[in-house]
């Protein structure tokens, strides 16, 4: 039997961090395998101020100017010329993915200037991508700093949503709204967590609010593509993604034809309905202009790895993981990397960060057991230890997946025999004895070379 990559593993709900990126939203859970409706998640969006260049020529940094025009605005202090320089370096390094780097050059830049509420934010970016706790300390800090700071604002609550505190975060934003009634990034943003919480009526209402307090604004617009989306509406969700990437002729030209959340979810379709080529042309124009959009690295990566080119998968998984290194489907994907290239302990070592986060997860069962099964030697077991693990791995995942609508995995019957089968054949050799010595001088001995 051929070896086989890893299936696809996406992971649940995403939503905008409205002024240009996406955050993880999976209500507290645990990403679930697959599924229609399932919308793939990414990091937090890049630090706010002014954009930075990476070596690939790209930007990184959002502008964090207000969403709506016409609007009077809180003071904002200015940043103190010591906390520049620290605060620059850390952009630089966000580009570069060295988000540990970046985190300790917000925390000099704020400590140079307390007030520096793009710092606050920026750093609330960084912890929440590295999976720390502060993350919305920070980002209360920024809007305590300046009152309408629209990009910690609609941070803190779609963290909240993403923490799986749903309700506090439609409350925190209810009333955020109800004190910026003109903002289009709140109204976006609550419109996100209404969405969320399955109240489409709502969601629709909201954006369409945001899209008159702003008739450009982007976000509010991919908000309710991924309304319909979620609710299966597929037509209207490709019209209105269309609306934004592509228009409908001369006087009706496309909204924001880069828009990078419009180009990942417009992929996500594309795969479901089974268009694999353009589904990566929109994933590697995502990843050129954001290299920091962690699902759609994973995503692309994916596509990579289901067609055995596990080579090209792994920088993409590597580069996600600079990013964001809790994401679940990275990790699970980059084991299989290491699996399918022979390094069997580099494997087990991604695959039991998945375990020790999420045991339900039911395709590292599967993989684990490819793991076992298919590898040559296993550090640390003898082949029978080996293929009992494989079988043990194997049956957890038919144990699991016969409680769920996971499609994949058809052949983990086929498997099981093939280990147990496998199992017998290394017991049998175990138990028969050596091979008699021939006697001296009976001609045993390999031919000599002739000449």
């Amino acid at each position: 039997m051929k070896t086989k990559p890893m299936r696809t593993v996406t992971a649940v709900v995403v939503f905008p961090l409205l002024v240009a990126g996406w955050l993880q939203a999976c209500g507290g859970k645990q990403p679930t395998p697959g599924g229609p409706g399932n919308i793939p998640t990414t990091s937090p969006m890049g630090p706010a101020g002014t954009p930075v260049s990476t070596d690939q020529g790209v930007q990184v940094g959002i502008s964090d100017a207000p969403s709506s025009g016409n609007v009077p605005m809180a003071e904002r202090p200015k940043m103190s010329e010591d906390a520049k320089g620290p605060y620059m370096q850390a952009l630089d390094a966000f580009g570069r993915g060295e988000l540990a780097q970046a985190k300790q050059s917000f925390l000099e830049a704020i400590s140079k200037d307390p007030k520096a509420y793009q710092a606050h934010y920026s750093l609330g970016v960084i912890l929440e991508r590295l999976g720390e706790a502060d993350a919305l300390t920070r980002y209360r800090q920024a809007f305590t700093i300046v009152t309408d700071y629209e990009p910690a604002i609609t941070a803190y609550g779609l963290l909240l949503a993403r923490k799986g505190n749903e309700t506090e975060a439609d409350q925190f934003l209810t009333e955020r709204h109800a004190k910026m009634p003109k903002s289009a990034a709140v109204a976006a943003a609550l419109a996100e967590i209404k969405s969320m919480q399955r109240d489409t009526g709502s969601a629709q209402k909201l954006a369409q609010e945001a899209l008159k307090a702003n008739p450009n604004y982007a976000p509010a617009m991919v908000t309710l593509a991924r309304d319909h989306y979620r609710n299966r509406r597929l037509d209207l969700a490709k019209y209105a993604l269309q609306a934004i990437l592509d228009g409908f002729g001369a006087n009706n030209p496309p909204r924001d034809k880069t828009n990078v959340e419009a180009r990942l979810l417009r992929a996500l379709i594309l795969k479901e309905e089974g268009h694999r080529a353009a589904a990566i042309t929109e994933l590697e124009a995502v990843l050129q202009r954001r290299p920091d959009m962690v699902d759609a690295g994973v995503q692309l990566a994916t596509y990579y790895l289901e067609s055995g080119n596990a080579a090209k998968a792994q920088p993409l998984l590597e580069r996600a993981l600079r990013y964001n290194n809790q994401n679940l489907v990275a990790h699970l994907n980059l084991g299989d990397v290491h699996r399918l290239m022979g390094r069997p302990a580099d494997a087990k070592r991604e695959f039991d960060w998945v375990l020790a986060k999420d045991s339900s997860l039911i395709q590292i069962h599967y993989n684990m057991g490819l793991l076992y099964l298919f590898s040559d030697s296993f550090p640390g077991k003898t082949p029978v230890q080996q293929v009992d693990a494989a079988i043990s791995a194997l049956d957890k995942y038919k144990e699991l997946r016969g409680r769920s609508v996971d499609p994949r995995g058809g052949d983990v019957e086929q498997l099981i025999i093939r280990a147990k089968a496998k199992k017998a054949m290394l017991e049998a050799e175990s138990n028969q004895p050596p091979p008699a010595a021939a006697p001296a001088g009976s001609g045993a001995s390999a031919p000599a070379a002739s000449g």
